[in-house]
């Protein structure tokens, strides 16, 4: 009778646990998308390094994306670790200091994948550089399964070459695996007609074109970036990361930040 109870509750758990994912995908307007964050947001308040706070916030946050049964990619950078664009004054060759950048990427993208995995979120480490001791290689059709299995997936090493940023990697790595949308996380709570902290009469924009953004010489990503966007129809919404629910609220399709489209 006993083992009859425990089949009895397993199986009505079972039929919950669908039902309310059945009605968390009905809820969502994205079921794929790649999560931008820069690296600079993982310093909290602290001038270098990685604040265990931020971490924390931002696994917590993507993992209640995964619970709704949205395939979640990440491309963070490395600017609190360094700068491929600080080794000129530093006396690096820029190409070195690139590399040297795309490290950094890999530190933090690890110690996503720890906080992460400490919260119970399966995931998988992917780097556009070989280093078979921590992440896998990166191969397109392996990375898209590890979506379809409801794994995190964090793309690291940026695009594995100098002379391009995070944010085309983040470009080039969603419009691969066929995201959604491109989720860029920041500071601020959208795009605005000037910098918000430095201006108070900046104006902020609910919704852009590609090429009003272009027109208007708005920094959203960089321009190798935001063409391959542009081309593809890749849809980009700009949110402040640091705001809680802001995520969820974007995956049920309510107006958060700046959507960049068309």
């Amino acid at each position: 009778m006993k083992g009859e109870s425990i089949l009895i509750r397993l199986f009505f758990e079972h039929i919950y646990y669908n039902f309310n994912r059945v009605v968390f995908q009905r809820m969502i307007k994205y079921k794929r998308v790649l999560l931008k964050l820069s690296g600079e947001s993982l310093m909290g308040s602290q001038g270098f390094g990685i604040d265990p706070e931020m971490l924390s916030h931002y696994a917590k946050q993507i993992k209640e994306l995964q619970e709704m049964g949205v395939q979640v990619a990440v491309v963070i950078g490395g600017g609190n670790i360094f700068r491929g664009l600080q080794a000129k004054a530093s006396g690096i060759e820029r190409v070195q200091g690139d590399y040297m950048g795309m490290m950094a990427t890999v530190i933090n993208g690890m110690a996503i994948q720890s906080a992460l995995e400490g919260i119970g979120v399966y995931t998988r480490l992917i780097s556009a550089i070989e280093m078979k001791q921590i992440a896998e290689p990166y191969i397109r059709r392996r990375a898209t399964r590890h979506l379809e299995k409801g794994r995190v997936v964090i793309f690291a090493a940026g695009t594995g070459s100098p002379y391009f940023t995070t944010d085309s990697a983040a470009a080039l790595r969603a419009n691969e695996i066929n995201a959604d949308v491109i989720l860029k996380g920041t500071r601020v709570d959208g795009i605005y007609s000037a910098d918000p902290e430095k201006d108070p009469d900046a104006t902020k924009f609910k919704q852009l074109t590609f090429t009003k953004v272009i027109a208007l010489g708005l920094n959203v990503m960089d321009m190798t970036a935001f063409t391959l966007c542009k081309e593809n129809n890749l849809p980009i919404i700009v949110f402040d990361i640091n705001e809680e629910n802001n995520l969820i609220r974007i995956i049920r399709g309510e107006e958060v930040g700046t959507l960049v489209e068309g």
